[in-house]
């Protein structure tokens, strides 16, 4: 696919190139690779190191790979049960003292977790894989599966990952959408010394 994307300001390709599609060719993918996407997770910033992510995943071929499939909604696992691999994305809520002392709120664990999931994606890109993160998962459903709480543990994300196929293998009504979106321009996200909201 031609890359429709073109940056204002030079920049390493990755980061116009990387996509989140949805067409998965359902080829398998070898442990090693997936490993590769959490060790550059592994790596991100995080404030007072704490790193609050945390990432449970099936690769296609485990016996639960359904069940993971199954953690996302509808709409999702329509075109997503076609990729090599699922992951969820877990963040601590609050830290876990070795001292005794009271846990204490993580005010930045999502924020922490997102750029863990950042360095994952663009890991996956350089890969050669797609990596398409959902906000369409069921955290009910994810929680009581694997067995920890809301109280502990925010459920941020799935991430579908695959080699990519053309969109025609795609549920018709996912194929107008399977092309690479635009961005704003920065005069609209970025000021210099003010603010607009």
């Amino acid at each position: 696919m031609a890359d429709e994307r073109e940056p204002d300001h030079p920049i390493n390709p990755i980061f116009h190139q990387r996509w989140s599609a949805r067409s998965f060719t359902g080829e398998t993918m070898p442990e090693a690779d997936i490993s590769t996407m959490f060790e550059a997770a592994r790596w991100a910033h995080s404030s007072a190191n704490r790193q609050p992510w945390r990432f449970t995943y099936a690769l296609r071929g485990d016996a639960n790979f359904e069940q993971y499939v199954h953690f996302l909604d509808d709409g999702n696992r329509e075109w997503a049960h076609k990729a090599a691999a699922v992951v969820i994305v877990i963040s601590a809520r609050k830290t876990k003292p070795t001292d005794g002392s009271a846990p204490r709120p993580i005010g930045t664990h999502s924020l922490d977790t997102g750029c863990a999931l950042q360095s994952f994606t663009l890991q996956a890109a350089m890969l050669g894989y797609v990596a398409h993160p959902m906000g369409g998962v069921l955290p009910e459903k994810i929680r009581e599966e694997l067995g920890f709480s809301d109280e502990d543990y925010k459920v941020e994300c799935g991430i579908a990952i695959g080699r990519l196929a053309p969109k025609e293998e795609l549920p018709e009504r996912f194929r107008e959408r399977e092309v690479k979106s635009q961005r704003k321009p920065l005069d609209e996200t970025v000021f210099r010394g003010t603010f607009r909201s």
